[in-house]
């Protein structure tokens, strides 16, 4: 049956014209609607020129449309655009997690389900796309993340050090997770723009350690009811104004590779920089920027964004989090990688 008032989307990864593997989730932020293509050749012309007559109610920042087709000839010759993207679902899988009749759907900045409407009568649904209020708003009420803000987690020194190591060595871009087959890679994406660099003294590993235990983990304890066990990296990173740096939307633990990860930190190490705050567009577009010193804990499944460093440069500590259950979920995914032959491009 197709998805009811409130339920989330089931998230997917699909082919479209300009991108080979669009992640749909990233699209959260923004009303969607779903068109899931009809097989009759009648049908299919009457759900795209309804599409094409209300084309202007989608710009990609209050909403989005996506045309879901089992048969990708239909959109020979097209191409993606702004507000308007084709998604191929040649297998029939996404259709089926939605519902396998063709069918119409609306889903909020949250990507759940808002509304929907038979194949042959959209019209009241487009009537109701064009009086929605600005996505941020689509609550009723005033929205708020989930996250966690904590100040004086790191102290000035500290945070000096870190800076100061960072800028000995420039670090390096780096790219971003992405599944390939049964198996998750680092690729390069446009996605990020941020030089990366690992701390591996064990002197200076094991002093952020202690304070993180010390600071931070009783308040996510506390506050995100979630007990520390186990931290991956101690990263610092630099977003420098000049590089454009910036981190598009996106997910933390939604790969095979990152699954057993639960809460992202963001410790801001300076703050002599503009833009390069944090948002999360599915609670609206408030940003978020803790001071000096001081972190932001949210769940690696929040859609988020570092936005762009406009001047100078932010440098920050980014970890994440997870404990003994996630830590086997690690184990299992890198015992089933041993175990496949890693097969060439």
């Amino acid at each position: 049956m197709p998805l009811s008032l409130g339920e989330l989307a089931p998230f997917f990864t699909a082919p479209t014209p300009s991108n080979p593997a669009f992640v749909f989730d990233s699209a959260a932020g923004r009303y969607v609607l779903l068109l899931f293509m009809p097989d009759d050749a009648a049908a299919q012309g009457a759900a795209l020129r309804a599409l094409a007559a209300n084309q202007g109610l989608f710009d990609d920042e209050t909403a989005s449309a996506f045309v879901i087709l089992r048969d990708p000839g239909i959109a020979s010759g097209m191409r993606d655009v702004r507000g308007l993207r084709w998604m191929f679902d040649v297998g029939g899988r996404i259709t089926q997690r939605y519902g396998p009749q063709a069918h119409w759907l609306l889903l909020d900045p949250t990507l759940r389900a808002m509304a929907g409407a038979p194949i042959e009568s959209p019209e009241p649904l487009f009537a109701r796309i064009a009086t929605l209020p600005p996505p941020g708003e689509h609550a009723g009420t005033p929205l708020t993340a989930p996250v966690l803000t904590a100040p004086r987690i790191f102290e000035p020194e500290l945070c000096q050090e870190l800076i100061a190591r960072h800028q000995a060595d420039g670090g390096r871009f780096t790219g971003v997770m992405r599944d390939a087959g049964d198996r998750t890679v680092a690729v390069m994406d446009d996605l990020k723009k941020r030089r990366d660099l690992l701390i591996d003294d064990p002197d200076l590993v094991a002093g952020i350690t202690a304070r993180l235990e010390r600071r931070l983990f009783p308040l996510i304890h506390q506050a995100l009811g979630f007990t520390v066990t186990r931290i991956e990296r101690f990263l610092v990173s630099c977003y420098d104004a000049e590089d454009g740096g910036v981190f598009h939307p996106h997910r933390d633990n939604t790969t095979q590779g990152t699954a057993y990860r639960k809460f992202a930190g963001s410790v801001n190490l300076n703050d002599d920089f503009e833009g390069g705050d944090l948002r999360f567009a599915e609670f609206g577009p408030t940003a978020y920027r803790p001071p000096a010193g001081g972190a932001v804990v949210f769940a690696c499944g929040l859609m988020h964004e570092a936005m762009k460093v406009t001047r100078g440069r932010r440098y920050a500590f980014l970890p994440f989090f997870y404990d003994e259950a996630g830590a086997g979920v690690l184990a299992a995914y890198q015992a089933r990688v041993a175990a496949t032959p890693q097969v060439s491009a």
